[in-house]
Formats: structure tokens, sequence, C-alpha cells
């Protein structure tokens, strides 16, 4: 199973930038486990559910031709965390994009104020082209991301608000 550190895309522009949203509630189990008594969204969660935002919008940006994997996590400040109830939105910012990598900077909102700045470096590998071991297809782009972006891009233009 993968998991999923975002619930919906809320805006998207080609090339350049990605909005997605992730609601925290007390019925996700690893939120008892993380500090027990203290029921807190893992900030290494939230830099996988940044890493995912902006991952779909760099593999979109090349046609998802290639598995875009996290290379590196050029920056991750917080100032605050996310609790049950609270709303987090991932801004994603395509940077740079060539055929070796993508750049991202990102900003993260918990109920519109910000708590975090995560900024991304992502690795193009093409299916069959990486080191011994990896899957000869695309293991990034499931079909559980696809649907999941796919389901932004059928919505209609006043629903995505």
């Amino acid at each position: 199973m993968r998991w999923l550190w975002i619930d919906a895309f809320v805006e998207f522009e080609s090339g350049r930038r990605a909005a997605a949203i992730k609601n925290i509630t007390l019925a996700e189990e690893y939120l008892h486990d993380h500090v027990p008594g203290y029921p807190v969204f893992p900030p290494a969660l939230v830099i996988e559910g940044m890493a995912q935002t902006a991952g779909i919008l760099v593999g979109e940006a090349r046609g998802f031709q290639e598995n875009v994997i996290l290379a590196k996590v050029r920056r991750a400040e917080f100032s605050d965390y996310a609790l049950p109830g609270d709303q987090i939105r991932y801004d994603a910012v395509l940077d740079s994009i060539d055929d070796r990598a993508g750049v991202t900077s990102g900003t993260v909102l918990k109920n519109d104020k910000q708590m975090a700045q995560v900024d991304l470096i992502f690795s193009h590998v093409r299916p069959g082209a990486g080191p011994a071991g990896l899957p000869q297809q695309n293991f990034v782009f499931t079909e559980q991301f696809m649907n999941l972006f796919e389901s932004f891009r059928g919505r209609a233009p006043e629903a995505r608000a």
C-alpha cells in the first residue's frame, strides 16, 4: 500500500504551480503513535505531502514519462505543527526543470496561516534506466496518484474554488 499525504488538488497550472490540501483527523492511526498523548501530524509527513504535490507538478510538466524521485530537501523550516481538525495546504512552485532534475519551492499553510517552507529537488529516472533493483515500469506515478490528479482535472472549473 502506498500512502497519500494529500487529499485533493485545489489548483494546478501546468509547468508553473500546484496546490493540494490534506485534512488532519483523529481517525488516522499514525497520529497516536508519533508523540503519545499529543496527536500531531509529523513534520516528516508534511515534507512528504509537499513532495507528492510538487512531484506531480514536475512529472506532469514532462508528460509523466519518467519516475520523479525526491533527490534532496533543500529547505524544511517549520514554525508550527498541524493537529487533528486542521487543514494543510501545500503550495508548490516549479522553479526550474531540465532533462536531469526539477527544482521546486513550497509553502505549507495550516488553516490559511504559513507553518512551513519546504523546497525540494527531484531527479528524473526513465523506467528501466535506473540503478539495478529499480522496477522496469514507472513506479512513481501509480494508478492511485494518477486517479488523484485526474479527479482534479475532471472537475468543472467553478467547483475547484
